[in-house]
């Protein structure tokens, strides 16, 4: 099979995201004075929900990371609560997809850990784990979860093994992983999962690609490319591709498009530029759109995705003099639609201690939903349970609409089956836009209950006066809102009233 190059000669196609734009957050809306780990690791450091933002911090005897609001942004108080359970540096911490206040982590220690994060936030430093994960035998660098069945984590360490968890047990520590992988040769360096999980890719330190069954690790391909060393890759399901980002022979940054049937030779391959930080790929399924963002760049490439020749076309870049160390992405689920908003980043500046989100945006003039940029996507409800999924059961994720007003299931853990896990739908109470909220402040369209532009429920507690004082006029003003709210709604209940009585009275006229 020939290799093809691109061609960067400027050739006009019709596309919806030929224009799409990077916005950063003005320095406000930024998360300063992070103190953001200076591990060499080649992972992202950094996990973000639609709650909460976790980053990974450095600090002194043993690990940790921290754990935000994502509504808590300026200032960072140094002393803000972490999550320090590990004995060693942690290398990766992930979001369960189905649980916004469960998240996953991976250390030098040799453990994986599981924590529940209160929904109001961390008030003090966090050191026990609802689930520890007791089999590696060296310091385990990535964690992912399984994309469509609950409570099933993948991990994998320098002892080259990947192992794979059933967290719906009453064990708190668990010894012994439901399947070990033991295929690889060296340590493995990034792993994904197509959109059912009936196939899970990976790179490893050998320079092969590698395409197994991950539920019984059976070994499917393998690919070998003398001109191409992987170090991250993508499953790219729904143009049957496979995507790798690493260095070509001469050093030089590449990407590589695979056809997913054969790994044979790649399709594509094409020199970015002679630095050398990792490239970190990220794929928007529902948009056919590609990033790459390289370690220690300022700038992100965007591209889209085709399942035809050429494959791969070229957009355009953002640019920022700001190097990133790492890159959080916010799900779907938490985009600003009314913006356009296709996709964000939140870049982790280590020279200014800070975080920056990064809005891609799609400009439009219409400020009505736009259901051409938002197909329906991947939501945060299970496809399966666990044992489902190891008794053999495929199937793809539960889609969910983003327009405003549609149904969302609270991703709050209501789907778990441990009764050691008590947080859960306590009261349900009435919003005064309409619609309900339950008592962790969540409204019934999935959306978190926000009153001047803030979440009270889960912004920090006051540190100083000032911001006690600043909290409590802004508690007056929205009381005052509601008071006017109810007056408004008296009155409109008193004008339904009044009709009514005239129309019992125009019947009884008329009879």
């Amino acid at each position: 099979m020939t290799v093809t190059k691109m061609s960067w000669r400027p050739q006009y196609r019709s596309s919806k995201f030929r224009h799409v734009f990077g916005k950063a957050a003005p320095k406000e809306s930024c998360y300063d004075g992070v103190p953001i780990t200076l591990s060499v690791q080649d992972n992202n450091f950094c996990a973000v929900n639609p709650r909460f933002l976790a980053v990974i911090t450095e600090c002194a005897g043993g690990g940790a990371f921290l754990v935000l609001s994502v509504h808590h942004t300026g200032k960072v108080d140094p002393h803000h609560p972490r999550v320090s359970g590990h004995r060693g540096n942690v290398l990766d911490v992930k979001w369960n997809p189905f649980d916004d206040y469960c998240i996953a982590s991976c250390s030098e220690d040799a453990t994986v850990k599981v924590w529940e994060i209160p929904p109001h936030g961390l008030f003090k430093n966090m050191t026990v784990a609802w689930k520890e994960l007791q089999g590696h035998s060296r310091r385990v660098g990535l964690i992912e979860w399984h994309p469509t069945a609950n409570n099933i984590l993948f991990s994998t360490a320098y002892d080259y093994k990947v192992m794979i968890w059933n967290l719906d047990c009453p064990e708190q520590v668990i010894k012994n992983p439901v399947r070990t992988i033991s295929v690889h040769t060296d340590v493995v360096l990034s792993m994904s999962f197509n959109t059912d999980a009936s196939l899970l890719a990976t790179t490893c330190k050998d320079k092969k690609v590698r395409l197994l069954e991950p539920r019984s690790g059976t070994l499917l391909q393998e690919a070998n490319c003398k001109t191409h060393k992987a170090t991250k890759v993508l499953i790219l399901d729904n143009v049957n591709k496979l995507l790798t980002a690493g260095t070509s022979r001469w050093n030089d940054r590449q990407i590589a498009l695979w056809d997913l049937d054969d790994l044979s030779m790649p399709l594509l391959e094409e020199n970015m530029d002679g630095s050398s930080g990792f490239l970190f790929p990220f794929y928007d399924p529902d948009t056919h759109m590609l990033y790459l963002a390289g370690k220690g760049d300022g700038n992100i490439r965007y591209y889209e995705i085709s399942s035809e020749k050429p494959y791969i076309h070229y957009l355009t870049e953002y640019r920022s003099t700001l190097p990133q160390k790492g890159m959080g992405v916010m799900p779907k689920r938490g985009l600003d639609v009314s913006l356009c908003e296709v996709f964000r980043f939140y870049k982790l500046v280590t020279i200014k201690t800070l975080i920056e989100p990064l809005s891609m945006i799609v400009p439009r003039r219409s400020e009505s939903y736009q259901e051409d940029i938002y197909p329906m996507t991947a939501g945060n409800k299970p496809a399966l349970t666990a044992d489902e999924w190891l008794s053999g059961i495929d199937r793809g994720p539960v889609m969910m609409s983003l327009k405003p007003g549609q149904p969302v299931d609270e991703s709050n853990g209501e789907t778990d089956k441990d009764p050691g896990r008590t947080r859960g739908r306590a009261y349900i109470r009435e919003q005064p836009g309409g619609g309900t909220t339950d008592n962790n402040g969540v409204v019934d369209d999935g959306r978190t209950a926000v009153s001047n532009g803030q979440d009270f429920l889960l912004c920090s507690p006051p540190k100083t006066e000032n911001e006690l004082r600043v909290k409590f006029h802004k508690q007056q003003d929205e009381i005052r809102r509601l008071v006017e709210l109810l007056h408004q709604r008296d009155v409109h209940i008193k004008q339904l009233e009044l009709e009514i009585n005239n129309m019992k009275n125009s019947q009884q006229n008329s009879l």
